[in-house]
């Protein structure tokens, strides 16, 4: 049997699977496979029938560029920023990310950079996001006609998809149907990839994987648990800890598509990122010890292969890691952590990926894309809107004018 890239698994009381959302379930995947290769479907993109709004010979003209900036926001630009940083060792081109406003980070850009030698990508689905917007006019690199700006958005009477035409950017249409969390293997996130010089079709290549046997009992088993959970609020903080440095990003990726899809109703999980061995020394105390409203994520390698600590010559005491890697260590530490978790009685899920590479990444995001609006669905809400955030973006704009 072909060894899996992700091993999944759940350390959590039996006494939260319920036979009435097991049921809920299984009408809930089942209209989800269903619906996967028709467009205008949330998870088209998972289809092997997708079609981008974009040719590859198009984006071709922009392989040029040799350091490439990405501005947006949200389910805009954690994605791509994902990508990067699980794959940072296969790409060899300079990506800068503005995912936020930061004075100080653009003029640095401006200084130190020929902002006209350099690649834009300027995401935002509604075309309004007022930060993106801000970037891109701060940045000053508006000209028509302009050769080195990229826009994704909705064609709408948006400022940012206008300002597109009327400067004749090249604009690529973002899709109306998919909510800018779920968009990572649509344009937002395939066409940074693209010119980060991945391998698509790799990335694309285990979407599917969770309608399989093998992983299709995890996936009910988990969202059965985790959609009881949610409605008992009983465990409200999911603590993303983490022994693999180039997932990081990724989390941060995670932490937004759970908080605001399943942030409603007086209900929610909030999403922590904890980075391990570090957080051993200065969060573990309360994570074992403190209140028991916490749900571990246990994110973990298979042992690499890395140079061995050498001790020989030193004290003794040191015998202990004479000759043990990196990897080894780290891993000692996770399993003692979830030794003490097991003690404690303290629920954790482990996900334990076995390779860097695109084929994993793409797994992960479908998993927990899939697994995040089946939990909607079981607790009754929509998982695919944001309404407390629109609030907040028509009062700032109230602000303002």
């Amino acid at each position: 049997m072909k060894k899996k890239l992700v091993d999944y698994k759940n350390c959590i009381n039996k006494k939260f699977f319920s036979s009435k959302l097991n049921k809920d379930y299984s009408k809930i995947l089942k209209n989800i496979i269903l619906n996967l290769d028709k467009a205008n479907n949330i998870f088209h993109s998972l289809s092997n029938k997708f079609q981008y709004n974009f040719k590859a010979k198009e984006i071709n003209k922009f392989k040029k560029y040799k350091t490439i900036s990405i501005i947006g926001m949200g389910g805009s630009i954690l994605g791509a920023e994902a990508l990067h940083f699980f794959l940072k060792e296969k790409i060899k081109k300079n990506f800068l990310f503005f995912n936020n406003i930061d004075e100080d980070k653009l003029r640095t850009l401006k200084k130190n950079n020929k902002l006209d030698k350099m690649l834009f990508i300027v995401i935002s689905k509604s075309g309004n996001t007022i930060e993106t917007l801000v970037n891109l006019l701060a940045l000053k690199i508006i000209k028509k006609n302009s050769k080195n700006i990229i826009v994704i958005s909705k064609k709408n009477n948006s400022p940012l998809y206008l300002l597109s035409k009327k400067m004749k950017f090249y604009h690529i249409e973002h899709k109306n149907y998919i909510g800018g969390r779920y968009s990572v293997l649509s344009e937002v996130g395939v066409v940074p990839g693209y010119l980060m010089g991945i391998n698509i079709q790799q990335l694309r290549k285990n979407l599917l994987n969770h309608f399989k046997i093998y992983n299709k009992k995890f996936l009910k088993n988990s969202s059965t648990i985790l959609a009881n959970l949610y409605n008992k609020k009983k465990f409200n903080n999911l603590i993303f800890f983490n022994y693999v440095p180039q997932l990081e990003k990724f989390l941060y990726w995670n932490q937004q598509l759970i908080a605001e899809s399943l942030g409603k109703k007086g209900k929610g999980f909030l999403p922590l990122i904890s980075s391990a061995p570090k957080d051993h020394h200065s969060l573990l105390q309360l994570y074992l010890d403190g209140p028991r409203n916490k749900l571990f994520y246990i994110f973990s390698i298979e042992k690499r292969e890395n140079e061995k600590i050498n001790t020989k010559g030193f004290d003794k005491n040191l015998n202990f890691l004479n000759k043990k890697s990196l990897g080894q260590i780290k891993e000692a530490q996770k399993e003692a952590f979830i030794k003490v978790l097991k003690k404690k009685k303290i629920p954790f899920r482990e996900f334990k990926i076995q390779k860097i590479n695109e084929q994993t990444i793409g797994e992960l995001f479908s998993y927990f894309m899939l697994e995040t609006a089946i939990i909607g669905r079981l607790a009754k809400i929509n998982p695919f809107d944001q309404p407390a955030v629109e609030q907040v973006k028509i009062e700032t704009k109230k602000i303002l004018n």
